[in-house]
């Protein structure tokens, strides 16, 4: 049985240690990814604010994965941008990147959103084909200023 909830102080630790192992499993802890993120062990602070929330995902009231949907920084207010969506090897192959990544959407689109963008890489390739799956598609050049210069893939989604 899984749920879907706001991050809380105490899920900090859990989803970065999900975060870290995830990219480090597919050689992608890269300069320029989520993994060098400064804030990444306090992301219940960071999505604090209102219009952005960060979702964590549970099976059996075990923290398995997680995903967020932040402001796109240097992009106008309309686009917001799906951040952090990771889930431990053992939340994989269960549909539970497809149920989030709705989770997320439907949150944005709640929130006045009318477009997601994301950025990834090549390196999570069952996230990439998620995304085009689910409508995504992609851009010749990113968007805003995310700082995350080791993502080479840019896509996005009208909601």
């Amino acid at each position: 049985m899984y749920s879907i909830r706001v991050i809380r102080p105490n899920d900090n630790v859990f989803i970065e240690k999900i975060i870290k192992g995830a990219l480090e499993e597919h050689n992608a802890a890269l300069p320029g990814t989520a993994y060098f993120d400064k804030q990444l062990g306090e992301l219940s602070k960071v999505y604090a604010e209102n219009g952005i929330e960060y979702f964590i995902l549970e099976e059996n009231n075990k923290v398995i994965g997680g995903a967020g949907i932040g402001k796109l920084i240097g992009a106008d207010n309309s686009v917001c941008e799906l951040q952090k969506i990771y889930l431990s090897r053992e939340g994989r192959g269960k549909g539970y990147g497809q149920k989030l990544l709705n989770y997320c959407l439907t949150f944005a689109k709640d929130n006045g959103y009318t477009s997601c963008y994301l950025e990834t890489m090549p390196e999570l390739v069952k996230g990439v084909a998620l995304y085009k799956r689910l409508g995504f598609k992609n851009l010749e050049a990113p968007l805003g200023n995310t700082s995350h210069h080791g993502c080479n893939i840019w896509m996005i989604k009208e909601l």
